[in-house]
């Protein structure tokens, strides 16, 4: 009697979806409840957008290691026969682009701006980077909405059904 591709690998595929779920879920918490709560309870900006740097900057290291553990996993269940998480494959690698973007370029070229400017005594949106900081906000928060939106797509095709 021979077991469907489907239910030998029920396990992976069910561990794969809650991970996938979870992460995607903290994304969306983090980018659009946690940091907009942030900037409407505290009134001084450069505390909020300090703190809520902090928060991005975890949310971007744990979804680099999740996502690498994520693309692990969806090779295995590819070599296992399970041709569908190709394309899931391609839709983490843009999610990890957009994590490792986060992690170390824009967190680390905002955090450096932010703190020399701290050291001439100044916020950085009245700092001489000001501009620049403002683009690199701007670029990562593209990002960020680019990497929810490709989060949301592999949610939905993870709740597709295997042909």
């Amino acid at each position: 009697m021979q077991i469907s591709d489907a239910s030998t690998h029920s396990g992976a595929q069910r561990l794969f979806i809650l991970l996938a779920g979870l992460w995607v879920g903290s994304l969306l918490t983090v980018g659009y409840l946690v940091a907009p709560a942030i900037f409407n309870t505290l009134t001084d900006r450069q505390v909020a957008g300090m703190v809520a740097g902090s928060v991005f900057k975890v949310e971007a290291y744990l979804s680099t290691i999740v996502c690498i553990a994520l693309m692990v996993l969806a090779n295995l269940l590819v070599t296992r026969g399970l041709r569908q998480y190709k394309v899931i494959r391609l839709i983490l690698l843009g999610m990890l682009l957009c994590s490792v973007a986060a992690s170390f370029v824009f967190i680390p070229w905002m955090n450096t701006l932010r703190d020399q400017a701290l050291m001439q005594g100044m916020p950085v949106m009245l700092s001489p980077s000001a501009e620049i900081f403002s683009k690199l906000h701007g670029a990562s928060s593209i990002v960020f909405m680019l990497q929810s939106a490709l989060g949301l797509y592999l949610v939905w095709r993870l709740t597709k059904p295997a042909h």
